[in-house]
């Protein structure tokens, strides 16, 4: 049978939200009052807003059903043991804490299981997991694949462990110092790259002779399964499902921000094996989020996140949601835009520094790009450079990452193949001026998570 070479979203659109384009003159006046920080805009400017995939996917029939079905009872919330069959049923965690979204997770797992002192080894970091790692007195440790920080790199798996470095880790630091190691499926900082299963396998082998157990942020783990699916051998007559499960075995403990891969606009938990360090978080989230059967979550929400959990891996789902995403991208590389190679899960992350060469990073290329493209067409991005590395702890020089990108995060069921191709036109728009592009200098900068909050001028 002939492939088909075109495709359609597996969906009908049954509710509309209307946008509204705005003229030049307008965009060139938000975005000075924003202080060139795409963050800082306000919603009703944007046209197509691709600034993150969290909280803004759409919502399916039956998750908008489910949300009829909530039982805001303080305590035994039906819809907590709901949340917690599915969790157990798709991830095979045994343990359920209930959080307002990932980053409270990432506080209460931070807290229990880091001191003073310690090392984190992961697959490059995550801006809020590295923050409450280091707020919890350890040191992220980044022992990712060289791969992953070269944008030209076209190896599949970018969001591999580099076994040598870890075991130099452990070697030199040794293993009473390393609380645990932190996986991310995908990497988003790379360019939503997956990890391999045979990796992970690998790293699960290493950790378990050396007693250190694997946290794994599994913010968008139904992606790096469709990728497993499609790029590693012996994966492909398994089922996204299947896949998602396997991985989530090789863990003992896992972060989830379920406003990405689960379809709604917000929640999170903490999953976990282990019943003491499960008895600790519990405690812990009544002082923090609220009590164990709710967290931070209404009932109703902690069901329409037992719903879309199941629908996140669907075959029909997953497929279109990537492959919106790989549609943007090859269009992307067709019209010779730099981006990162190869084509990642959750996004498409412009070059910047490829895209704006005569720019240094002390200018924000990545920033001024995103700037930039919203004074086209008013599609917002966002930055993921040197914005968002931070400065050194003990220098306060920034830190200046090898990849300075502009991440195009495409949220779920949000947008059709046509916004698609409104992009490409937009970034080609900008690419053709590039040369007259001029960066830009920051002129407030917040504590923590700067890119949040931090404001710019022209140069």
């Amino acid at each position: 049978m002939k492939k088909r070479k075109t495709w359609a979203e597996p969906y009908k659109i049954k509710m509309v939200e209307p946008v509204f384009m705005t003229t030049k003159a307008q965009r060139k006046k938000y975005i000075k009052e924003a202080g060139y920080n795409t963050f800082l805009l306000r919603s009703k400017d944007v046209y197509i807003d691709l600034l993150t995939d969290s909280g803004t996917s759409a919502m399916s029939d039956r998750q908008w059903a489910g949300l009829m079905m909530g039982d805001e009872a303080y305590a035994g919330s039906r819809n907590f043991y709901e949340l917690e069959e599915a969790v157990r049923h798709y991830y095979g965690y045994k343990y359920l804490v209930p959080t307002h979204q990932g980053r409270a997770a990432e506080h209460i797992i931070s807290q229990l299981m880091i001191k003073k002192g310690d090392y984190v080894p992961g697959n490059m970091y995550f801006t809020t997991t590295r923050l409450h790692q280091e707020l919890a007195g350890g040191t992220f440790v980044d022992v990712i694949v060289d791969e992953a920080h070269d944008s030209e790199s076209t190896f599949p798996f970018k969001g591999n462990i580099d076994l040598k470095k870890l075991k130099a880790l452990i070697k030199k630091k040794g293993a009473d110092k390393i609380p645990y190691v932190s996986i991310a499926t995908t990497v988003n900082m790379a360019g939503g790259q997956p990890i391999s299963m045979a990796n992970l396998k690998a790293v699960r082998k290493l950790t378990k002779k050396h007693g250190i157990p694997i946290i794994h942020d599994m913010t968008r783990v139904a992606e790096n399964a469709f990728m497993i699916q499609q790029k590693e051998k012996g994966y492909k007559k398994k089922t996204v499902a299947q896949i998602v499960k396997e991985i989530c075995d090789l863990t003992d403990g896992a972060t989830m921000s379920a406003k990405k891969d689960a379809l709604v606009n917000i929640g999170g938990f903490l999953a976990l094996n282990d019943p003491e360090i499960f008895d600790k978080a519990r405690n812990m989230v009544v002082v923090y989020e609220g009590l164990h059967t709710y967290g931070g979550m209404a009932g109703r929400d902690m069901q329409a996140l037992a719903i879309g959990i199941g629908e996140s891996v669907s075959c029909d789902h997953i497929r279109a949601r990537v492959g919106q995403v790989q549609y943007l991208g090859e269009k992307l590389l067709e019209a010779g835009i730099p981006i990162v190679k190869p084509i990642g899960t959750h996004g498409i992350f412009l070059d910047a520094k490829a895209f704006l060469p005569h720019l240094s990073q002390d200018e924000f290329p990545a920033q001024t790009l995103a700037a930039e493209l919203y004074l086209d067409s008013g599609i917002r991005a966002m930055e993921r450079g040197v914005v968002s590395a931070g400065r050194n702890k003990k220098t306060g020089k920034h830190n200046y990452p090898k990849l300075e990108l502009v991440r195009l995060t495409i949220p779920r069921r949000v947008y059709t193949q046509a916004h698609m191709d409104v992009i490409v036109d937009s970034v080609a728009s900008v690419y053709a001026k590039r040369n007259k592009i001029k960066g830009l200098k920051m002129v407030y900068e917040p504590d923590y998570l700067r890119f949040f909050q931090a404001r710019f001028e022209k140069l």
